[in-house]
């Protein structure tokens, strides 16, 4: 047998806003250690790899916004783990689209496979229960006839979940049917009844029987997404779908368009299994996900960064360059980054989505972008900006390339703080250490290059009448961004 892992890492950057961010979503934010969800998405990946030795394991496919590509490619590469493709969504349609597009790809490059589908914002703490109810599960349904869905035991009547119940209370069971996120009195009942459990939105099931299905149920998803891995191409590391039969898709989720439909697929002779799941799981679709899944103290809190708390209780503070003090507080949500601070009632949490959608409606882009900004050369972060002038700080990872380029409206200075820079300006090409720096006049032709091991460090002063990151015309760029602004 052959499992495909299929990572679903979509996402707007809405839930866990100011952290997350448009271009920056939470699954590629180290949000609770040194490494991303996606990163230990991956982990949890090599760790089934090696302890569910009866099953051969393809590189995982990673479905992902184009827009996010170079940080997938980047944090995969970190990781040490090889994909079996990258697959670019040019627009956001749901989970449905996602994983048939994925389950396409496998058809039409891979052959068939079993898909074990893992969103890459979810948490995990006890590895050994997560692969044991896995491999339980992979030996224990017909691959051709059935869907595997896992199901966490719940701890607590979370009203924050859907619920799957069960025929049985037991770890393999037959799904009866779902269940929306209900009231408190309802998932009080479910927790007392046993046969309920939280949908965790993983789930097993071949390429063909996914496929098979969502003919019967959603033909136009079907064919829009067949036409559109059909009509892709490779460019670089990533699979690019065509976009135009991409758009004719309808947006439907996993769920919706397939899994719930409990009576329809008995019909079509699929079955669906449940594993149970008790391994600690966490879905950090909201801040108080978060703080829960990183531990509270006995007041209730918790915090991270530099943060002084003094009676406070049942809070959750992250500081990312300001100390942040709280005094005579209960229950709220404190987010400081350097462009923008979130304060919110814990149970109103979910409400971020607000914030983020006024800030589109007032044309802001603290939705879209942090201050660091991340580009598949490195980083760069605005550290001043004013009347026709803006100081930036630049990384350039080793190895690394800028595009060869010019713009219009601005000139640059280039100072380097560290590692060792090659310039090229207008027909010259040279090199520049530590405490050199060099002008880039208005409308020059230029690229900045890092031929070194280390980081290169460097400080650009723009000035110009437009400052605008749209300002850029490429000429040659080797991440193949000459189309793009």
């Amino acid at each position: 047998m052959k499992l495909i892992p299929v990572i679903l890492s979509g996402g707007s950057g809405t839930r866990l806003w100011p952290v997350s961010r448009e271009l920056f979503p939470k699954q590629l934010v180290k949000l609770v250690d040194d490494q991303s969800l996606f990163q230990h998405t991956l982990k949890r990946i090599e760790y089934l790899r090696n302890h569910i030795t009866d099953v051969e394991f393809a590189s995982p496919l990673v479905i992902c916004n184009e827009q996010h590509r170079f940080l997938i490619a980047q944090q995969a590469q970190e990781s040490n783990i090889d994909l079996s493709a990258i697959i670019l969504e040019p627009l956001a349609k749901n989970t449905a689209p996602a994983l048939t597009l994925a389950a396409q790809y496998i058809e039409q490059y891979m052959s068939d496979g079993i898909m074990l589908v893992l969103p890459a914002d979810h948490a995990v703490e006890d590895l050994p229960s997560f692969s044991n109810s896995i491999s339980s599960l992979t030996q224990s349904f017909e691959h051709s006839k059935s869907i595997g869905v896992f199901g966490i035991t719940p701890n607590s009547p979370h009203t924050g979940y859907g619920y799957i119940e069960a025929a049985a209370e037991q770890d393999l069971a037959t799904v009866v049917g779902f269940k929306e996120k209900p009231s408190l009195e309802v998932a009080e009942e479910y927790v007392k009844s046993g046969h309920y459990y939280w949908n965790s939105g993983m789930f097993l099931l071949s390429a063909s029987v996914w496929l098979k299905a969502l003919k019967q149920l959603n033909t136009k998803m079907t064919e829009a997404c067949a036409d559109a891995i059909k009509n892709g191409h490779q460019d670089l590391d990533f699979f690019r779908v065509d976009k135009s039969a991409f758009e004719t898709s309808p947006s439907d989720s996993i769920d919706y368009a397939v899994i719930e439909q409990v009576n329809d697929l008995k019909a079509m002779g699929v079955s669906l299994v449940m594993s149970a799941m008790d391994c600690g799981w966490t879905d950090l679709g909201a801040w108080p996900s978060v703080a829960e899944h990183l531990g509270e103290d006995e007041q209730g809190n918790v915090s991270q960064g530099d943060v002084i708390m003094s009676d406070t209780s049942n809070t959750f503070v992250t500081a990312q360059q300001r100390m942040v003090a709280t005094v005579g507080v209960d229950n709220l949500v404190v987010v400081e980054t350097p462009d923008a601070v979130l304060v919110a009632d814990k149970s109103q949490a979910q409400g971020v989505k607000d914030i983020v959608a006024e800030l589109k409606r007032r044309g802001r882009d603290e939705h879209e972008t942090h201050r660091r900004v991340y580009r598949p050369w490195g980083n760069y972060e605005t550290v001043d900006y004013g009347s026709r002038y803006q100081v930036k700080r630049i990384i350039v990872n080793p190895g690394a390339s800028l595009s060869l380029q010019m713009h219009h409206h601005r000139a640059e200075h280039w100072i380097v703080v560290k590692g060792t820079a090659e310039v090229t300006c207008g027909e010259k090409v040279f090199l520049m250490s530590e405490n050199q720096s060099t002008y880039i006049p208005i409308g020059t032709t230029h690229r900045l290059v890092n031929p070194g091991k280390l980081p290169l460090e460097l400080i650009e002063v723009q000035s110009g009448s437009y400052l605008g990151e749209d300002d850029i015309v490429r000429f040659e760029d080797i991440y193949g961004r000459e189309k793009e602004s």
